[in-house]
């Protein structure tokens, strides 16, 4: 296919801000889709993206277009998630494109995750063309939203689209424009085949399906391909286009996207961001590859009947496939045995992960409290990169601690602005700066990462009434007053509660977990105590009560002793019970946990 006919590009935007939407009506008006077809979300095809209202996943689609200069075009577009949890979605995708859509909600106008997305697209040297999106919006201000996306991020008037992706306002400009600015992609179909891989899914059929963009040269089937990162050679067996369903083509050449299957049903064998190229004539030098996110937060994943232990390490590994940001490495827990300490970039990123293995694999899960990676110095030098608190040394060995700090843009109205920065100030922030950027405020903060992986975000959206965001990245570590705080269930120790906290936020967080322990626990047949203790003293306790058995229920008058002879036959059954009773804990407890 001819190159210059070819346009490749993603759609990124703050969460909520359209995208979704917005390719949705692109797939409509380029009659990719009929009207009978036609769903909401079109490309988010898993449930939980549908329930959620978010995107999760990056979406590749391609759609034919004839513009009024008389010519077919080709358009791969690359649907993209907006929360900051998933930005390693959006730079995976933005590296297989030439230009991308910002897509900004002229009710809203530019937020946090916008200027993030921005300067990502920058870095990967993409044309980034501005859409004002929801124009149809009754209280909409367009002239105002116009300035903010002027002032804030440089872009000329005359490059600004509006449209509204609900009604259909605006399409048809859009595609023109799309047409006109984004730039073809270069490339030599006659040199050597060279592709990136930027995405990849399991299929139980077809084994992995590898999401490709050839830069280079020409991809057929029966093909002898070359992973070069990943040293392994394969056949092609099938190689083709989605759109949206999937297609098979007799070729890809260089600047289309598509895929390619080669019958891998062993998911460590691939891995996003390697280079595919031709084994008997290979290219001279790879790709460049992506860089590997480190996670924010870990905790354990363990399967609730320790026998499911092999299915979750397949699910796992099957998982790991469309999302590289996961890590994990295997562990063994006193509570819960064998199972899976687990990285992630955010709260939200594990509570996904969490419902994927849980509907898509149907397993039975348990998480335990998550921690953020500490790092340590022991009195004899040694350095530890601490993310479990089981491994924590003793405080007599320890000679300084750190913990990772983030930098945090907030963008805020003018009149929320005291009740951010006490909130900030609260969660043990350092102020950086502040500046008008319209009429909001941009302020900086540099706050511990266990501050914000909870409910920062929420808490900003309550404070500013839904009207101010935030997005952050990794400053690095500060030093720190940790200790670990346990939970003690009749006097041992369950290591699934265990946390590493501040010094100063000790007693707060036992004492919390404590009173939502003894609400959640069920009553048992013998009493349960639960204590919370840090560094060696019991700082909070509690107590279940027993539950009530009337074993004199059958006797009615006669004589006193029968009934003694009972009560005391259930005392002894009840001290038996204590000494080799397992306490059943739910999983709401677990979940309970996670939020305080």
């Amino acid at each position: 296919m001819n190159q210059k006919f070819i346009r490749n590009f993603s759609i990124i935007a703050h969460i909520d801000h359209g995208k979704s939407t917005l390719a949705d009506r692109l797939l409509l008006f380029a009659g990719a889709i009929d009207e009978r077809k036609f769903k909401n979300q079109l490309l988010d095809d898993m449930d939980l993206e549908r329930e959620r209202g978010i995107t999760i996943k990056a979406s590749a689609v391609r759609l034919e277009y004839k513009a009024d200069d008389g010519n077919q075009y080709v358009l791969n577009i690359i649907d993209t998630p907006g929360h900051v949890d998933f930005s390693y979605e959006v730079e995976k995708s933005l590296r297989a494109c030439e230009g991308a859509l910002l897509v900004v909600d002229a009710t809203q106008g530019v937020e946090s995750q916008t200027v993030a997305n921005f300067y990502l697209a920058i870095e990967n040297n993409l044309e980034i063309l501005p859409v004002l999106n929801k124009i149809d919006v009754a209280s909409v201000d367009i002239d105002h939203a116009k300035l903010s996306v002027m002032e804030t991020l440089n872009f000329k008037e005359e490059h600004i689209q509006l449209v509204s992706a609900k009604e259909g306002l605006g399409i048809k400009e859009l595609f023109e424009k799309i047409v006109s600015f984004i730039p073809a992609p270069e490339g030599d179909p006659e040199a050597p085949l060279k592709a990136l891989i930027f995405d990849m899914k399991y299929d139980i059929y077809k084994g992995v399906i590898v999401y490709v963009r050839i830069m280079d040269g020409v991809l057929t089937p029966n093909k002898k391909i070359k992973m070069i990162h990943m040293d392994k050679e394969y056949n092609v067996e099938e190689v083709g286009v989605f759109v949206p369903e999937i297609k098979t083509v007799k070729q890809l050449s260089a600047g289309e996207v598509g895929y390619l299957t080669c019958n891998i049903h062993e998911p460590r064998n691939v891995r996003v961001g390697d280079t595919i190229t031709d084994a008997k004539t290979p290219c001279k030098e790879p790709l460049e590859g992506y860089r590997q996110l480190n996670p924010l937060v870990f905790c354990g994943v363990y399967p609730v009947n320790t026998k499911d232990f092999m299915e979750l390490r397949e699910a796992i590994e099957k998982l790991r496939l469309s999302d590289p940001s996961l890590v994990y490495e295997p562990e063994t827990s006193q509570s819960f045995g064998n199972g899976f300490r687990c990285g992630f970039l955010g709260l939200l990123h594990m509570e996904v992960v969490q419902e994927r293995l849980q509907r898509e694999y149907d397993l039975n899960l348990i998480l335990t409290t998550p921690n953020v990676q500490f790092k340590i110095v022991t009195k004899a030098g040694e350095e530890i990169d601490l993310d479990s608190p089981t491994e924590l040394p003793d405080l007599s060995n320890i000679k300084e601690a750190a913990e990772p700090y983030l930098t945090v843009t907030i963008m805020t109205p003018v009149e929320h602005m005291d009740g951010v920065m006490e909130l900030a100030k609260r969660k043990r922030g350092i102020f950086v700066s502040s500046e008008y950027i319209s009429d909001r405020m941009k302020i900086l903060f540099d706050i511990p990462l266990s501050e914000v992986i909870v409910d920062f975000n929420d808490m900003i959206k309550s404070i500013t009434r839904g009207y101010g965001s935030i997005d952050y990245k990794m400053k690095g570590y500060l030093p720190a007053n940790i200790s670990k705080l346990d939970i003690l269930i009749n006097g041992k120790v369950c290591d699934a509660f265990s946390t590493l906290v501040h010094k100063e936020h000790a007693y707060d967080k036992g004492l919390n977990l404590v009173t939502k322990l003894k609400e959640l626990i069920p009553q048992q047949l013998f009493e349960v105590r639960i204590q919370a203790a840090c560094d060696g003293r019991i700082i909070s306790s509690a107590r279940v009560k027993a539950m009530g058995k009337n074993v004199t229920a059958k006797c009615y008058g006669g004589d006193i002793t029968r009934k003694r002879k009972l009560w005391e036959k259930q005392k002894e059954g009840k001290k038996r019970l204590k000494q080799i009773g397992n306490v059943e804990i739910p999983q709401e407890a677990f979940m309970a946990a996670l939020k305080i």
